[in-house]
């Protein structure tokens, strides 16, 4: 098995003097795909969010280690420059701000080198064509006026360009409809391969039928209440969350 990339030692975080975490233990070696499920509530975003190191969220014990390096002693842009990447649940729009430009921006500065123009045109092309995103979606401003699927759709989209060490995909199937949700998928699985890790964050397990993870990890009540392989989330499909004191269905 291959080192993890990211590690997660008794993860506590809390929003607003309110616990949500309350000692989250995970790892994900390079190289592999896990999703992480649960009810609604119990801590996902929660993590997503403390991982990429949004203010709101406070760290208030364990640690986290990513690539080997303190990930919690970074700040967010060294974060994403380190390789980490969030492909959000709501994506937000960003009125003034072109695709283009925007992801010029972000590889320049993740890679911290500008790409040529005529390399970049190419770079995105043949991401554009891998999601099946409107080449003429280019010159619009940043999400403003993107349906929910080409909103996802455009995450992944970055995430070919920025191509991260590891991603957290949080509940990119929210708001898709079949199409949209293969499509996403495909792109993601084109992405595969041992110099990524992922972790899918999902509520329902519809997004696995495509995209297949190598563990699946359960949350409940800010903790991981359960580990096991793919097979757990057809479990999960069949009897939900009762075992874990809730009646919510994960099979949608």
């Amino acid at each position: 098995m291959a080192a993890p990339i990211l590690q997660i030692n008794d993860l506590e975080v809390g929003v607003d003097d309110t616990p949500i975490l309350k000692g989250v233990n995970l790892e994900v070696p390079q190289g592999e795909v896990h999703a992480l499920m649960g009810p609604n509530g119990s801590g996902k975003s929660t993590l997503a969010y403390a991982l990429a190191g949004h203010p709101r969220y406070e760290v208030t014990g364990g640690s986290v280690s990513f690539g080997g390096e303190d990930l919690l002693d970074m700040e967010t842009d060294e974060r994403a420059t380190a390789g980490l990447f969030l492909a959000m649940q709501y994506p937000v729009e960003v009125p003034g701000v072109s695709v283009m430009n925007f992801l010029r921006s972000s590889l320049t500065a993740v890679t911290g080198e500008e790409m040529k123009p005529r390399d970049f045109i190419k770079k995105f092309d043949e991401a554009s064509a891998l999601l099946k995103f409107d080449r003429s979606f280019a010159d619009r401003y940043l999400n403003e006026g993107f349906s929910g699927g080409e909103k996802k759709r455009h995450e992944i989209l970055q995430m070919a360009m920025l191509k991260p060490k590891f991603a957290v995909l949080d509940e990119t199937d929210s708001g898709l409809d079949v199409d949209a949700l293969k499509v996403v998928s495909d792109g993601v699985n084109a992405l595969r391969g041992d110099d990524l890790g992922v972790l899918i964050i999902t509520h329902y397990t519809r997004i696995l039928q495509y995209i297949k993870p190598d563990v699946v990890h359960v949350m409940y009540e800010g903790k991981i209440a359960k580990t096991g392989g793919p097979e757990l989330a057809d479990h999960l499909e069949a009897n939900g969350y009762v075992e874990f004191g809730s009646e919510e269905v994960a099979g949608v």
